[in-house]
C-alpha cells in the first residue's frame, strides 16, 4: 500500500506558521537587545533608576531573610524550653524514676531526666555558692524533680501540657515559663505582617518608579513614535521596546538587591556569630537560596514589565499622527 502524502495546503500552512513564529521570535529578540543598548547609551540615568528599584526591593528582601533566620532560631525553643516537675516529698524514688520513664514514652516529650534530692542538693552547692547554708540544715529541703524537654512548645500546647502534668499523681507542681514563648510568637507574627505590608508598599513604589521612567521615555521619543505609527506601526509594536526596558529595569534592580543583601550578610555574619556564641548558639546566618534568589529576580522583572505596561497603556494611545 502506498503512503498518503500530506496535502500541499497543509504543508504550506505549517510552514507559514513556523515562519511567523520564527519571525516573531527574531523580532522580540532584536527589540530586547535594542532596549539593552538603549539603556547602555544612558548609563547614568539607567544606573540611577536601577539603584532606586534595587534599594526598594532590598528592604523587604532583608526583612524576609531576617524572618527566616528568626524562625530557624525560634525552632530551638523546644530544646531550650524545659518543664520542671517537682515531685511530692513522700513519693518513693523508685516511683519517681518510673514516672520519668512513663513521661519519656509520650510523643510530645523528646527528653527527660530524673533528679534525686541528693543530686539536686549537689547541683545547688555547685552553682549557687550557698552550700554552707544547705549543710547547716538538718534535712535536705530540695525535692526530687523531673526535667522534661517537650518536642514542640507554644503558648497553647505548653499550657495544655503543663495542666496535664500538674494533675499527675505524685506531682507537687510543674513549671514552664510560657510568657516569653507567647511574646516570641506575637513578635514573629507582627514581623511577618510587617514584611508583607512592606513588600506590597515597596512593590507599588517600584511600579511608580518604572512607570514614571517609561513615561519620560515615551515623551522623549514622541516624534519617533509618530513616524512609526504613520508607516503602519501598531500600538503593540510600538510598546515592545518600552516593555522590554521596564523588564530590564526590574531585572537589574533585583540583581542589585541580591548583591547588596549578600554584602550585608557578609558584613554581619562575623559579629552575629560572635554574639550568638556568648549564648552557646552556633547558628549561622542564612541568606537567599538559589531558588529564592531566582524568585526575587523573576518578581522584580515582572514588576518592571508591569510598571512599563501600565505607563504604556496610559500614555502611548494619546500619541497619534495628525
Amino acid at each position: 500500500m502506498s503512503k498518503r502524502k500530506a496535502p500541499s495546503g497543509a504543508r504550506q500552512s505549517q510552514a507559514s506558521t513556523s515562519d511567523k513564529l520564527k519571525s516573531l521570535w527574531q523580532s522580540h529578540l532584536a527589540i530586547a537587545l535594542q532596549s539593552i543598548r538603549k539603556l547602555r547609551s544612558e548609563p547614568a540615568a539607567s544606573a540611577m533608576t536601577i539603584a532606586v528599584i534595587g534599594i526598594a526591593l532590598l528592604l523587604p528582601t532583608t526583612l524576609f531573610v531576617a524572618m527566616n533566620n528568626l524562625q530557624i532560631l525560634s525552632a530551638g525553643v523546644s530544646e531550650s524550653s524545659r518543664i520542671t516537675i517537682y515531685l511530692d516529698e513522700t513519693l518513693p524514688e523508685a516511683q519517681g524514676r518510673s514516672l520519668s520513664e512513663q513521661l519519656l514514652s509520650r510523643s510530645d516529650i523528646s527528653a527527660g531526666e530524673y533528679i534525686s534530692p541528693a543530686q539536686a542538693a549537689e547541683e545547688f552547692r555547685e552553682f549557687s555558692g550557698l552550700g554552707d547554708v544547705l549543710d547547716a540544715l538538718e534535712e535536705n529541703p530540695l525535692p526530687a524533680a523531673i526535667v522534661l524537654t517537650p518536642r514542640n512548645v507554644d503558648a497553647d500546647s505548653g499550657a495544655a501540657l503543663l495542666n496535664e502534668l500538674n494533675g499527675l499523681p505524685g506531682v507537687e507542681s510543674a513549671q514552664l515559663d510560657l510568657e516569653w514563648i507567647a511574646r516570641l510568637q506575637r513578635f514573629l507574627e507582627l514581623a511577618q505582617r510587617m514584611s508583607t505590608a512592606l513588600t506590597l508598599v515597596l512593590s507599588l513604589a517600584v511600579l511608580f518608579v518604572v512607570g514614571n521612567t517609561i513615561r519620560l521615555a515615551i515623551e522623549g521619543r514622541r516624534a519617533e513614535i509618530v513616524v512609526v505609527k504613520l508607516v503602519g506601526g501598531t500600538d503593540s509594536y510600538v510598546a515592545r521596546p518600552f516593555l522590554y526596558t521596564g523588564f530590564w529595569y526590574g531585572l537589574g534592580g533585583g540583581l542589585l538587591a541580591w548583591l547588596l543583601l549578600a554584602l550585608i550578610m557578609r558584613a554581619l555574619s562575623g559579629p552575629l556569630a560572635a554574639l550568638l556564641s556568648l549564648y552557646d548558639n552556633q547558628h549561622s546566618m542564612h541568606g537567599l537560596s538559589v531558588l529564592q534568589g531566582l524568585l526575587l529576580l523573576s518578581g522584580s522583572a515582572v514588576l518592571g514589565w508591569l510598571g512599563a505596561w501600565i505607563s504604556v497603556r496610559q500614555h502611548l494611545s494619546a500619541i497619534e499622527p495628525r
